[in-house]
């Protein structure tokens, strides 16, 4: 493929004579941002012909069909990386080594969390983000607040517009925009030559790669003292909301609204996510034992703890049912790591409770809580209830009602997970659960794949 032979071009439909802009390339696909939130990852293979324009083979609703996707996903690297690795051994790092230490292909957000575009250039004092109706921004990284998933801008729509330039316009360097593909090729020529290496190490190289094992192993002790650190601090943090709340001098302020704004974009369409069910074990007890001011602090604390840990897993809260928590993790372009990522998040829920929560219970004389996990993936409905912006929008499908139901035959502080998870688990998690021998005789869930009974798996 020749370099920045789609790049910057507009893209056409058989039946619309304008889709949008090629924003990316890679070797088998085109990322198409359209002129409103649209994006579109097509195959080359669907290209019919390339001049001033790119003509896709394709009516444009069924590229809106098949191509679609969220603006926010993570964009299409060259190559895809398995990342457990073909040997088995997990290498989380490998998936995002390319660009681990850039903002490259960030997502970007300004400060009330709306979302702008990517970044597709950065330089030393600027980044470049391609976004919607076509709109390029060149910023100055000082306006930069923070970084994690996304980049976020501490500016809004109207500052944001003073940095608009022309999408053809040259980059900060004074290079042509065409760079950004040719850039993108001389990466994928690099990682060509980086495997042609490991395959065929010399001794140099064994030397090199010793002693960077060595520093990493040097290194990954400071690190992990940092986060234990971290961790003791919000488990602090938490402890310390937990004691004023039932002193009655802190209250909880939950919402769902950043669940509610991710699926606002996916209304009335399918959607792949993992879907968790977080259920407090007990609860009709303690309604029974506990005075109603008591019993509304805990639910609430629970709620608003749990909520806590599935956002810091890069989690949506779907809804609050009662005492139970449910919620959604996108699946994006490598499962793997969602499930992986889920499984991880459900585990810092019982440590949440046991240990933040129940030691504060426990002086008050009240029952310690415990809590039991279901999580499953697969397609879902997304359906808003009303008309209007506002109205409450809900996720429809089988996944939610095996996951509700894999949760319900879950132990007290266990974790199960649906065949479709256990699946994508890292073999060193997988070892960690053991199948469900014996799910009931109201079990009906079949693989729509097989077609055979649903299997369930929970933790040892």
């Amino acid at each position: 493929m020749t370099a920045g032979k789609y790049f910057n071009r507009a893209v056409m439909a058989l039946d619309a004579p304008h889709v949008g802009f090629v924003v990316r390339e890679t070797p088998d696909k085109i990322v198409v941002f359209g002129e409103k939130n649209e994006r579109y990852d097509i195959p080359i293979s669907e290209i019919q012909h390339v001049s001033k324009n790119v003509l896709i083979g394709l009516n444009f609703s069924d590229i809106a069909k098949k191509y679609k996707v969220d603006r926010d996903a993570p964009l299409p690297t060259s190559k895809y990386v398995d990342p457990w690795g073909s040997d088995g051994k997990v290498d989380l790092t490998e998936y995002m080594k390319r660009y681990g230490k850039t903002l490259f292909n960030k997502g970007v957000r300004i400060e009330n969390e709306d979302h702008v575009g990517h970044v597709m250039k950065e330089t030393d004092d600027k980044i470049v983000i391609f976004g919607e109706h076509d709109y390029r921004f060149d910023v100055p990284k000082s306006k930069i607040t923070f970084v994690g998933r996304n980049v976020i801008l501490g500016m809004d729509w109207d500052e944001l517009f003073k940095y608009k330039v022309d999408k053809n316009a040259p980059l900060p360097t004074g290079e042509p925009v065409d760079k950004l593909a040719r850039e993108e090729h001389d990466i994928i020529q690099k990682r060509k030559k980086d495997e042609d290496k490991k395959k065929n190490p010399d001794k140099t190289s064994e030397v090199i790669i010793k002693r960077m094992i060595e520093d990493n192993d040097s290194a990954s002790g400071n690190l992990e003292e940092k986060n234990i650190l971290d961790l003791d601090t919000l488990s602090t943090q938490r402890q310390d909301r937990f004691w004023d709340a039932l002193k009655e001098r802190y209250q909880y302020n939950t919402s769902i609204k950043r669940g509610q704004d991710f699926l606002r974009k996916h209304v009335s369409s399918k959607i792949s996510l993992v879907i968790m069910f977080v259920d407090l074990v007990g609860s009709t007890k303690m309604s029974m034992t506990l005075p109603a001011d008591k019993l509304v602090t805990i639910t609430r604390a629970f709620s608003h703890e749990m909520s806590s840990v599935v956002e810091s897993y890069d989690g949506f809260v779907l809804k609050y049912v009662g005492d139970a928590v449910i919620a959604f993790f996108p699946s994006g372009f490598n499962k793997y790591l969602t499930c992986d990522k889920a499984v991880r998040c459900a585990e810092s829920m019982i440590t949440v409770v046991t240990t933040g929560l129940n030691p504060i219970l426990s002086k008050y004389d009240y029952p310690a809580l415990k809590l039991k996990i279901g999580i499953d993936e697969g397609e879902n409905v997304v359906v808003q209830y009303g008309y209007d912006r506002s109205s409450q929008i809900d996720i429809l499908g089988y996944t939610m009602n095996v996951t509700a139901k894999i949760t319900s035959i879950t132990g007290p502080n266990k974790i199960s997970v649906g065949e479709n998870v256990y699946k994508l688990l890292h073999p060193n998690t997988q070892e960690r659960f053991e199948l469900v021998s014996n799910l009931g005789d109201d079990w009906k869930y079949v693989a729509p794949d097989t077609g055979k009974i649903y299997k369930v798996y929970t933790f040892k």
